[in-house]
Parts: C-alpha cells; sequence; structure tokens
C-alpha cells in the first residue's frame, strides 16, 4: 500500500490510523472510478455541480412506494438510513434539500424532524406551483435545482429542473426524461445514491468522507 511519510508507523507490524485512512480514501476513490460511474454518470456532472437545491419526491423514492396500514389506520412507512445520511451530508455541502409530496404522512413529519429539513411540501397536488414559488422566494434558476421523483405528478418539475433524477423502477415515461437513472429501486439507497453524484460534481465528496473517518 503506497503511504506519504506523515503516515510512517512503527515497527509494530500493524497498520497506522493514518494508513487505515488512507487505504480507505483509495478504495473510495477507485469505486469512484468503477465502470458502474461510467458515461451517464459522468455526463450529469456538469448539471449537479452548480445545484442549490435539491427536491425529492417521497412515495417511491424515498420509499419503496409501499403503504402499509395498522389495524388504528395509521400509515406507516419504512426509510433507508444511508438515504438519511446522503441528505445530510448534501446539506453539509451547502446544498438545500426539500421534500413535496401529494399524500401526508406523520411518518414522513418525523423523518423531517429527524434530518432537519427546512421545506417540506405535503398534500401537494399542484408540485409546479410550489416549485415556481420555490424559485422565487429563494430567488433561483431552474438550472440551479434538482429534483427526483417517480411518477406523472413528478414530471412538470423534472422537465423543467437543470438535474431530473429518478430510480430504477419508475414509471416508463419518467425513465424517459430523466437526466440520470439509479442503479437501485426508491427506499433502497437509490436517493443515497444521486446525492454522492451531487456531492462529487460538487467536489465535497473527498473531503466529507474524510471528515468521517477520522471522527
Amino acid at each position: 500500500m503506497a503511504q506519504d511519510d506523515s503516515c510512517a508507523g512503527g515497527n509494530t507490524g500493524y497498520p497506522s490510523d493514518c494508513e487505515l485512512t488512507q487505504a480507505l480514501l483509495e478504495k473510495a476513490r477507485k469505486k469512484q472510478e468503477s465502470p458502474d460511474r461510467g458515461y451517464v454518470w459522468k455526463s450529469c456532472l456538469p448539471r449537479a455541480k452548480g445545484l442549490k437545491l435539491f427536491l425529492l419526491d417521497v412515495d417511491g423514492v424515498l420509499t419503496d412506494g409501499t403503504i402499509t396500514y395498522t389495524h388504528e389506520g395509521k400509515e406507516i412507512k419504512s426509510f433507508h438510513t444511508r438515504d438519511g445520511l446522503g441528505i445530510r451530508l448534501l446539506m453539509e455541502s451547502g446544498v438545500e434539500v426539500g421534500l413535496i409530496t401529494a399524500r401526508e404522512s406523520e411518518a414522513v413529519n418525523r423523518r423531517v424532524q429527524d434530518l432537519g429539513l427546512r421545506f417540506v411540501f405535503q398534500k401537494a397536488k399542484n408540485k409546479l406551483e410550489i416549485f415556481q414559488q420555490l424559485l422565487e422566494k429563494l430567488n433561483l434558476e431552474p438550472s440551479e435545482v434538482g429534483y427526483m421523483g417517480d411518477d406523472w405528478l413528478d414530471l412538470p418539475l423534472l422537465i423543467r429542473v437543470g438535474f431530473a433524477a429518478t430510480v430504477a423502477d419508475a414509471v416508463p415515461e419518467v425513465l424517459k426524461i430523466a437526466h440520470y437513472v439509479t442503479k437501485r429501486k426508491g427506499g433502497r439507497g437509490a436517493v443515497r445514491e444521486v446525492c454522492e453524484l451531487i456531492l462529487e460534481a460538487k467536489g465535497t465528496d473527498k473531503q466529507l468522507l474524510e471528515k468521517y473517518l477520522k471522527t
């Protein structure tokens, strides 16, 4: 394993913390250069670089689209922890993250509280109207906004934003127009995949990874 002089360990026969950190960073770098992150990934980096706001649908994107009801009639949703960390990393990088969903759920409220999101719109039947309001409120151009959705209700935003992403199991009409289609399905880490793309585009991915390795 290659190392710089600052990582020179003792004669213990075991790698130092610095050497372990370098090895993990090198592994992450090779992953970013793997065939999985090929032409489409790289072609989306210029679009994602200037994003200041990343908006997400909920059902089918942050979840797998399944809705479960308890005997008391309460709605249950499942969220992926990796998606949550991806969202936090984006916010650490200065990208605002918001949710726009046509449904209303207490589970979404709880998830929003956990993540500390500022912009959350539930029961949003007209997502385009909300999008336009956000552009005006935040003084943003459509090219500075990304959106991730999976169904017909998301089409008006997907065709207007600077960076349109969707999940592997989205409806065909969405798959046709999205700039990037994840390899993962909704609720299974698809949002994290797109967050990593945006972080790489902004050049903050390695810095954030190193920060977490040193904590």
